[in-house]
């Protein structure tokens, strides 16, 4: 982590306004209630320890993909109740996040204060990188903090080109957790170190995949993006997902891992099914071995195994995307499994960073969440970090 970026520990907001950016996109269910308040809990400390300084904290975010303009659904009036509650304080909340009434709101603010604002994407010159957006958005607080390490990778209005209108900027208690830890994996790890890579799609990790080549002992491939390795080697995958275009890169790949003494570990086995569905007709294959018909959509017990012994002998892990579709019950036991090899691991020394997404979503599924080292609430940001590029969020922290 560059040296040169403060955090909040380094000044005291008494009589400040922090202008807060988090990440707030929290799912909700048909009643609009939060199902998982992970990253509200995940911006507290920073939020508790400018109040207790003595100053106001004004709190700007984005929820989902509003398409144009306002829409219910996207208000972050939802989760008043839900951040009410993990703060224990009461927070007043702006019908809009620029204009005379945000504006208005803001100026009254006392010290141990809190205002959320709404969405920020409820305008489309936040995800621009608007310049005329940003300013009016500063004028709302004297010190800007970005504590939303999950859009660090936008340059977006709220996350980088606000930064400038602000004489100090600083990262909060969980930006700063996010950076050192990332850096606990890209440094000089203890060793084995191992990766687990699963979720759909190669496309999204070939670049993380080609760096981690020249860093982890073992690379373990689970999840969706395996059966395209399946196949490249002429097995037959059935209607298992499949990057066609992606076949030459993934023999490429495995001919590195061998010149680069990286182990490799790929399934042996699947669950099949007949459809994507729970309580569709299931079986079990080979891997390389699929039916015409069926689809794979987790691994299978010897898989788990396979994965689970070398996990166990690991002191560094890295693991990013679910080995099934775990959402579903009845494909969940994969990505279960590695859960329950990564918690052990971990209490038996090793160092464990979960990357954000849907790692961290069936990491706490399973109830794991405390018994890994580090859950990163950024997927995409953690794995642009990882790939070496600069994150726009945070390098606009910089003096």
């Amino acid at each position: 982590m560059n040296p040169r970026i403060k955090n909040v520990d380094n000044l005291s907001f008494e009589g400040k306004k922090a202008l807060i950016r988090v990440d707030f996109n929290v799912p909700l269910d048909d009643n609009n209630n939060v199902t998982d308040d992970t990253r509200i809990q995940a911006a507290v400390p920073t939020i508790n320890k400018i109040l207790k300084d003595g100053g106001a904290v004004i709190l700007m975010s984005h929820l989902g993909r509003p398409k144009s303009g306002p829409e219910d659904k996207f208000s972050l009036r939802h989760i008043v109740v839900a951040l009410e509650k993990a703060l224990g304080t009461s927070v007043k909340f702006a019908p809009d996040c620029i204009g005379d009434e945000a504006k208005n709101i803001a100026e009254g603010l006392k010290g141990g204060e809190v205002l959320l604002l709404e969405n920020l994407r409820f305008y489309k010159e936040e995800e621009k990188g608007d310049e005329e957006f940003a300013k009016k958005l500063a004028h709302l607080g004297d010190i800007y903090v970005n504590d939303a390490f999950g859009t660090a990778h936008r340059a977006h209005a709220s996350t980088a080109v606000i930064a400038q209108y602000f004489d100090i900027r600083v990262c909060g208690y969980l930006m700063l957790s996010e950076l050192k830890n990332a850096d606990m994996v890209l440094g000089n790890p203890e060793r084995p170190y191992t990766a687990i890579m699963g979720g759909a799609k190669i496309s999204d990790k070939i670049l993380i995949i080609e760096r981690l080549l020249d860093k982890v002992d073992n690379l373990i491939i689970g999840g969706g993006m395996s059966y395209t390795f399946a196949k490249a080697q002429g097995g037959t995958i059935g209607n298992s997902l499949l990057e066609a275009d992606k076949m030459d890169f993934v023999l490429e790949l495995m001919e590195k891992a061998k010149t680069k003494g990286v182990n490799l570990i790929l399934p042996v086995d699947t669950v099949i099914s007949k459809a994507f569905a729970n309580d569709a007709e299931q079986g079990m294959a080979t891997s390389g071995e699929i039916p015409d018909g069926w689809m794979g959509l987790d691994i299978g017990p010897k898989t788990r195994e396979l994965f689970a012994e070398t996990v166990l002998k690991s002191k560094t892990i890295l693991w990013n995307g679910p080995m099934g579709v775990f959402e579903m019950d009845s494909f969940d036991k994969g990505t279960k499994a590695i859960a329950e090899a990564v918690a052990q691991a971990t209490k038996d020394g090793a160092y464990s960073l979960i990357g954000g997404g849907d790692s961290a979503a069936a990491v706490n599924k399973f109830g794991y969440g405390e018994a890994v080292s580090f859950v990163s609430t950024g997927g995409g940001a953690l794995l642009e970090h990882m790939e070496g590029k600069v994150l726009p969020g945070v390098a606009a922290l910089e003096p």
